[in-house]
């Protein structure tokens, strides 16, 4: 009843909080942002670092995500995305797995005094005063562990904190919202099988978040039912404004507060933006094609294919595509709080994975401080906003840690 309670108040204030104020004073909007560990949940740079050897200390050269830039935006926390393409590395998931954790660690290693491990809350607020970039890790997709919760155990000794359930593929133990009805894919009628089941229980137990982006609704709504700790949406947006089948419906978001969680909200114009998706939707066959093309060719030569080629001839068709504006994203953190709660919302933005489709003026993590004002400009407090950048996902990782010492002491 009391958790009811909260969340109503939650919501309550989150309401008040969408009025229009008089335009902010830049330098206070400036010195709130500032005053935040500024935590994003999602980025794919992990790819450019291992296929490309691309140094973060280096230029952006048509990425989103660098040293620089996460200096001018107050970035305190990345968590890098270790997402395996499951068609490229069949059969051999883990070694790739263990390859892009290995450039984070390489990265951190190369550049101490700009960037170090963390693996704890603490860890979070260690780096940012000791101002350097905390570096988590988080695996895109449950294949990487091969179906061995062995696997996930090595994983978190490694440093990976989160695990989202499925990418856009399927698993034979948890649904993903990507391949929903297509011929061929694995489908469990429960939305996660026993043994999907014990790979929830388990990452509660080692202390990994359990992050339901991607998984189909059924996927989620046994999730939530299962884990113990509260779960995230590392990089999701809001269903009532765009209907994606990525995005979360109003009860999803309910659930998420109901069960402690929080959604980091996904930067990607394709699921900001209702005009964006159709018009990608669009060109859907058209890219298939070409990509199929393009993997012939490079069979024809003998050469491998590698994720950055892929993305880069994505990008060559999302390009034609008009960004949508800035206030898109706002709108879609806004309604997360209006549902959920301003306590149960946060920032995921899927940098270096979306063929640099993000909305207008928003090109990398120095553009962050606009978040900021442009929520305080939507009433939203100063300390809303520190919530927002990172507050939450700190207060859910605590959290997280706190079950996993419970389950391990067996309380």
């Amino acid at each position: 009843m009391k958790k009811l309670a909260a969340i109503l108040i939650a919501t309550s204030l989150s309401l008040t909080a969408q009025t229009r104020n008089a335009p902010v004073n830049p330098k206070t909007a400036e010195a709130i942002h500032n005053s935040a560990i500024v935590i994003d949940t999602h980025a794919d740079t992990p790819q450019r670092m291992l296929d490309e050897n691309y140094d973060l200390a280096d230029p952006l050269n048509g990425g989103q995500l660098n040293f620089e830039s996460a200096k001018k935006g107050n970035l305190g926390a990345e968590f890098f995305s270790i997402w395996v393409q499951p068609e490229l590395y069949k059969d051999h998931e883990a070694r790739r797995t263990l390859e892009l954790i290995d450039s984070v660690y390489q990265a951190a290693a190369e550049h101490p005094d700009k960037m170090e491990m963390a693996f704890t809350a603490d860890d979070i607020e260690k780096a940012h005063r000791d101002h350097k970039l905390a570096a988590l890790m988080g695996i895109e997709g449950g294949h990487s562990i091969e179906n061995s919760l062995g696997l996930l155990r090595d994983y978190y000794r490694l440093g990976v904190r989160y695990m989202t359930l499925t990418w856009s593929n399927s698993l034979d133990w948890a649904n993903s919202s990507g391949d929903i009805g297509k011929p061929g894919a694995p489908h469990n009628p429960d939305g996660l099988t026993p043994f999907g089941k014990e790979v929830v229980l388990e990452m509660n137990r080692l202390g990994m978040m359990v992050d339901i982006s991607h998984v189909a609704d059924d996927t989620f709504w046994a999730a939530i039912k299962t884990s113990k700790a509260p779960v995230i949406a590392s990089h999701s947006a809001a269903r009532a404004l765009n209907d994606a089948p990525r995005n979360m419906t109003d009860e999803m978001l309910h659930a998420v507060a109901k069960n402690g969680g929080v959604v980091q909200v996904n930067y990607y114009s394709g699921f900001l933006s209702a005009a964006y998706r159709e018009a990608a939707s669009a060109q859907e066959a058209e890219v298939k094609q070409a990509i199929a093309d393009f993997k012939a060719k490079y069979a024809r030569e003998g050469k491998q294919v590698a994720v950055g080629d892929l993305e880069r001839l994505q990008r060559s068709y999302a390009d034609r595509i008009p960004r949508p504006p800035f206030s898109l994203l706002i709108d879609h953190i806004d309604h997360i709080a209006k549902v959920a709660g301003v306590d149960h919302v946060g920032l995921g933005s899927d940098f270096d994975g979306v063929y640099g489709q993000v909305p207008q003026g928003l090109d990398s993590p120095a553009d962050l401080p606009k978040i900021t004002a442009a929520l305080l400009e939507r009433g939203y407090s100063a300390e809303d906003c520190r919530k927002i950048l990172g507050g939450n996902l700190l207060r859910v990782m605590r959290d997280v840690e706190r079950v996993s010492r419970e389950m391990q002491s067996g309380k």
